[in-house]
């Protein structure tokens, strides 16, 4: 998740030549670290009725940045500002409902701002859209939609969209099964350091599925995700030092 900070120097970036003092002045109290003045003046600009604003006061009430953490406030501005349009709000909106957060849980509350957050191409609510529609929590369940969304927010590099969009390519789920896309989407996780792709793709190395079966990129693999502290990787790991494969055999570095 992006820092208020980051969110803020975009919002700034959008609003141009200083169109609410109050909302400028709140982004100047939030970067040189006082909170309390900057939710003090972004709850103005959001009175009158700056939809980012609102979005950024919602933003501090949840997590209690500068005011005391007010979930029931957090739902409140977050909705002022969905209504609006913000897709950062409908997504976080979603959550709130997702998660009974200030809210009585809803799953349908919850998909209906995911979808509005994910139509204006925010990526983390795609990725959640879609995991509804691969669970058919709240929606009729529906594979080809749900990779049609992950696909939408990988492209926009969504880690966790792209590790779900290449295990529905390994299951062939909503699309024909293709490994080899499964472990181009699993790569470019694991480049990143997901500990979820690391070691999906190590497995691929290893099995040859989508690729020319390689011990030793297997335990490249499995030996990065291993350092992370994945204990199936580890106990992978171990095994290939056991047997020599990809390796040479050292049976101390497998009891290790």
């Amino acid at each position: 998740m992006r820092t208020l900070a980051t969110l803020l120097l975009g919002i700034a970036i959008f609003l141009g030549n200083g169109c609410t003092t109050d909302f400028d002045r709140g982004y100047e109290a939030y970067q040189s670290g006082d909170y309390e003045q900057a939710a003090s003046f972004f709850r103005l600009s959001a009175e009158q009725g700056n939809p980012v604003a609102q979005n950024n006061l919602a933003f501090m009430y949840r997590n209690g940045v500068g005011v005391a953490q007010d979930y029931e406030a957090a739902v409140k501005w977050y909705r002022m500002s969905a209504g609006k349009g913000v897709a950062r709000a409908q997504y976080k909106l979603a959550l709130m409902y997702d998660e009974g957060e200030g809210v009585t849980q809803d799953d349908q509350e919850a998909v209906k701002w995911y979808r509005l957050s994910a139509e204006r191409g925010n990526a983390d609510a795609q990725n959640n859209l879609a995991i509804t529609y691969r669970k058919g929590s709240a929606v009729i369940q529906d594979y080809e939609k749900a990779v049609e969304w992950y696909r939408s927010s990988a492209e926009q590099g969504n880690v966790e969209a792209a590790s779900n969009l290449a295990l529905m390519y390994y299951k062939g789920e909503g699309v024909a099964q293709d490994y080899k896309k499964s472990v181009k989407w699993y790569r470019s996780n694991a480049k990143l350091g997901n500990s979820y792709a690391q070691y999906n793709l190590a497995f691929m190395y290893y099995a040859g599925k989508g690729v020319k079966q390689d011990y030793k990129e297997a335990v490249k693999w499995y030996r990065l995700n291993a350092a992370q502290g994945h204990a199936d990787a580890q106990f992978n790991l171990a095994l290939m030092y056991q047997d020599g494969e990809g390796v040479k055999q050292d049976y101390r570095e497998a009891v290790k």
